[in-house]
């Protein structure tokens, strides 16, 4: 579960509104599109989230963690339920498939039978088992994104944050990548993914947030009749079972 109330931030370089009295909740095992212009504050919510940034007033909740009274011990713990997708793939480049995705649970002591287990099974999980000893440089760019979220699920988080996770592909692959966390999403895990692109959006049925000026100005459920005469309050820019073995 991830909850704000009545959370405000501003820049800390600038001064800026960032968030503006925020109020969300998402329930466990739901399915959040994120969506604004460049600037909206959909960054900014992200990086609550993950205890990157913290808020000037309001309470944050992520599952059991209240990030605004959060120690620092404890945010590695926190970050371990988040399983992270950026647009970027932020892939180690001289590491194969299989080393990329093993290395999260190598860095928490994991034994290695353990890890060969588990990293065999997100590789299949994304249609990825036949490369794993390719390096990045050897996959597409929507192989790349799927090892990126096959090593945001390795450690078997209970939420899928995704930013942008289709800004770098092509729409046929983009689709595929949206259908790869509504498998994920339907495996018990919450996902939340921020985009741009209204017209993927549209092609999946579920619920939509609309951040615009650091306010939430939409918040549409995933079962509302959605069409191309849709508007949302906020610009868009063109720029279970557990998920386990």
């Amino acid at each position: 579960m991830i909850e704000f109330k009545n959370v405000s931030m501003k820049y800390k370089t600038n001064g800026a509104i960032a968030l503006d009295d925020v109020n969300v909740r998402i329930d466990d095992g739901e399915f959040v599109f994120i969506v604004g212009a460049s600037g909206a504050g959909k960054s900014s919510f992200l990086n609550v989230i993950m205890g990157q940034e913290k808020v000037d007033s309001g309470i944050v909740k992520v599952g059991p963690y209240s990030l605004t009274t959060i120690k620092r011990r404890e945010l590695p713990h926190l970050r371990r339920r988040l399983g992270i997708v950026f647009q970027d793939f932020r892939l180690i480049p001289k590491m194969s498939v299989y080393d990329n995705v093993a290395f999260a649970l190598r860095v928490i002591g994991l034994g290695e039978k353990k890890i060969t287990k588990r990293v065999h099974y997100v590789l299949k999980l994304v249609d990825l088992a036949s490369k794993s000893d390719c390096l990045p440089n050897q996959l597409s760019q929507g192989e790349r994104q799927r090892v990126a979220i096959a090593r945001a699920l390795v450690n078997n988080p209970s939420i899928i944050i995704a930013d942008e996770p289709t800004g770098n592909l092509d729409p046929i692959l983009s689709n595929d990548i949206m259908s790869l966390f509504d498998k994920i999403n339907a495996l018990g895990a919450t996902v939340v993914v921020v985009t741009h692109d209204l017209e993927l959006v549209r092609q999946f049925d579920h619920r939509i947030v609309t951040i615009e000026e650091g306010k939430i100005v939409s918040d549409v459920p995933a079962r509302a009749k959605r069409n191309e005469d849709v508007s949302f309050a906020a610009p868009v820019d063109a720029d279970s079972e557990e998920v386990s073995e």
